[in-house]
């Protein structure tokens, strides 16, 4: 019997990535649905991912936790054109957004979702919220220049380089970041997620959902902000 990939999956969150890749490339697989965040929702799932994290995938005995890094094993494993080989000139290119969509983009949302939400009332804080607000927004600079003259981000196609940014920036709308966006990077993330697979994949989960990111109400008055100082 041939075991197929499985991933465990919340709304909105980054699996959302690897979810989205599988649908790109028709990969026949299993899915297994959280409400976020599962460790506290769900406690049993840490006896499967002791972490608590989504996503967790398995392929036989194949054991993985990075979003990023689970697109990039389908890639390498399974083939298809959503990948960049390491014979390309812009095979480096690939590597850097893979690492810069989790690392520089998403990483700093995280804090401004934590601090502005999932956190108990008291221990919210403007002032975190906003510091990474800014980080974020510094780090999409980059972006910005490169998508002045590109449709995608490398090899001139849709590869998962584009998955694991667009999905920075999906993140960043939900959160309301997006009135930030410059108009290049709004209309690549429009053009990402008006995809197929993305519009069949991501309402995947939203039911079991207990939690889904809301618009942080930036440029208004901090004094009158949950967490401000008085």
């Amino acid at each position: 019997m041939t075991i197929k990939p499985k991933l465990w999956h919340c709304y909105s969150s980054r699996s959302l990535r690897p979810l989205w890749a599988l649908a790109e490339m028709r990969l026949d697989y299993d899915l297994e649905l959280l409400p976020f965040p599962p460790r506290m929702f769900q406690p049993d799932y840490l006896d499967i991912n002791p972490l608590g994290t989504v996503p967790f995938f398995t392929d036989g005995p194949v054991e993985m936790t990075e979003s990023t890094g689970i697109c990039l094993y389908l890639v390498e494993k399974y083939g298809g054109d959503l990948g960049v080989p390491s014979s390309h000139p812009d095979y480096p290119d690939y590597l850097n957004w893979l690492f810069h969509s989790d690392a520089t983009l998403t990483f700093p949302q995280t804090l401004v979702l934590r601090y502005s939400q999932l956190e108990p009332e008291e221990r919210r804080s403007v002032a975190i919220v906003e510091d990474y607000r800014r980080w974020f927004l510094a780090r999409l600079k980059r972006l910005d220049q490169h998508l002045l003259s590109r449709e995608y981000l490398c090899a001139q196609r849709f590869t998962i380089a584009d998955i694991s940014v667009a999905y920075a920036l999906y993140l960043a709308t939900g959160l309301g970041l997006d009135q930030f966006f410059t108009p290049q990077t709004k209309a690549y993330a429009e053009r990402m997620c008006s995809r197929p697979a993305f519009l069949q994949v991501e309402p995947l989960g939203a039911e079991q959902s207990l939690f889904t990111p809301q618009p942080y109400p930036f440029g208004m008055d901090f004094d009158s902000l949950p967490g401000a100082k008085k």
